[in-house]
């Protein structure tokens, strides 16, 4: 039975690798689109907060009407007590309390969105402060992966390119190799004509002063001045 568990277990650390490599081959993604979902969430929010902030002038407009509900009927009860009409005086006491009682019931209702509406415009600053932080953090996330993915591809090129260019290195020196033996061979074969022909004999006449010479400049100045005397 233990087997089972452990096998099972094995099982389970396997799904949980291969997880964590899909995301983090995925993981820029995913940041974008958790970012994404922020900025709905947040847009919510602020549909939210302005309900919030509606309810909250509604409930300012009910205070202030029956602050001046009470106000008028304390006057009521005043002209009553003067006409000394007691029992009048009474029952619109009684309605004075009851809108004392209505107004105590809505000034703590106002009270309790005052401090919302602060507490959620605040969370809503801090939450788009740090929504931008987040997208700045994406752009240079994103400019970071491209350079990665750049520095990938020259370096797989220059290790392709490399075995290319020692391929070409190889073809130049065999052709440079095939010309300088075709060079050799046609010098070889000029020495061995000058060498086996009349041409090698006549330069050796010529070294030693013999025969037809060539006329040099020297020379036909020299037999010019000889036929002016």
């Amino acid at each position: 039975m233990s087997i089972f568990k452990k096998i099972f277990t094995a099982i389970r650390g396997g799904a949980t690798e291969v997880g964590e490599a899909i995301v983090d081959a995925n993981s820029t993604r995913i940041f974008e689109q958790e970012i994404r979902d922020a900025e709905n969430h947040l847009t919510k929010a602020k549909r939210d907060l302005t309900e919030v902030m509606a309810k909250q002038m509604q409930t300012s407009r009910e205070v202030e009407r029956l602050k001046k509900e009470i106000q008028t009927h304390e006057g009521y009860a005043s002209q009553a007590l003067n006409q000394g009409n007691e029992a009048l005086a009474l029952e619109v006491a009684e309605k004075i309390a009851s809108l004392e009682t209505e107004l105590a019931t809505q000034q703590n209702a106002l009270q309790s969105f005052d401090a919302s509406v602060v507490r959620l415009k605040d969370l809503i600053k801090k939450s788009e402060r740090q929504l931008a932080d987040y997208k700045r953090q994406l752009s240079v996330v994103k400019t970071t992966d491209s350079v990665h993915k750049a520095t990938a591809a020259i370096t797989d090129n220059f290790v392709s390119g490399n075995s290319k260019l020692l391929n070409a290195k190889e073809s130049l020196e065999r052709i440079k190799t095939k010309q300088q033996n075709y060079e050799d061979r046609m010098a070889a074969s000029e020495q061995l004509q000058a060498e086996s022909g009349d041409a090698s004999l006549e330069a050796k006449l010529k070294q030693a002063g013999i025969g037809d010479q060539s006329s040099s400049a020297d020379s036909i100045l020299a037999r010019l001045k000889s036929q002016q005397k």
